[in-house]
């Protein structure tokens, strides 16, 4: 194995439990929709590792998570949270974080910034459907409970994990992003 690969495998790990842990810190709402630090976790994880070792360090965090392991939020775990009031959201992470991580091939700022909107967007659009099903009630009901009162905080969130895995990058000599 490549000395690459390694870091890579150790980064993709590393993030995981980031996500995991950002997940504990929770403050609940009425909603059943918490407000959490994982928005932050897996946009620097995109941001970090770029699309492709992103995106396995989040989907190695849902398949812990969805064989029992309490990673997500207040200690959660299991199938049941996939399909349950946070799990579309959980699910929209995944776009979220190849998103990101796509960004970090431009050099284009317009174009980072529509990347990483877009993952959010997408991220907010499965979550809100999800909730909207599993709720029976409009898109529209759902989006105001459950999406609206989070999206400037994840706008907030996003551009933060830039910043940071700017310097996290520039501290480890990595390629720029």
């Amino acid at each position: 194995m490549k000395h690459k690969s390694l870091q890579n495998i150790v980064f993709a790990s590393i993030f995981s439990a980031i996500i995991a842990v950002m997940a504990q810190i929770v403050i609940p709402l009425p909603s059943g929709v918490p407000l959490t630090l994982q928005t932050f976790a897996v946009c620097l994880c995109g941001f970090f590792l770029g699309s492709g070792w992103g995106t396995a360090a989040v989907a190695v965090y849902i398949a812990v998570g969805a064989v029992g392991l309490p990673v997500f939020s207040a200690f959660g775990g299991g199938f049941q949270v996939l399909f349950g009031a946070t799990g579309g959201f959980i699910i929209g992470f995944l776009p979220l974080v190849f998103l990101c991580g796509l960004s970090k091939k431009t050099s284009n700022k317009p174009a980072k910034v529509a990347l990483c909107l877009s993952g959010l967007i997408l991220c907010h659009i499965i979550g809100v459907l999800q909730f909207a099903v599993l709720y029976k009630i409009s898109f529209f009901a759902a989006a105001l409970s459950v999406s609206l009162p989070f999206i400037l905080k994840d706008i907030l969130f996003a551009f933060a994990a830039y910043i940071v895995a700017k310097i996290i990058n520039k501290r480890l000599k990595i390629k720029k992003i």
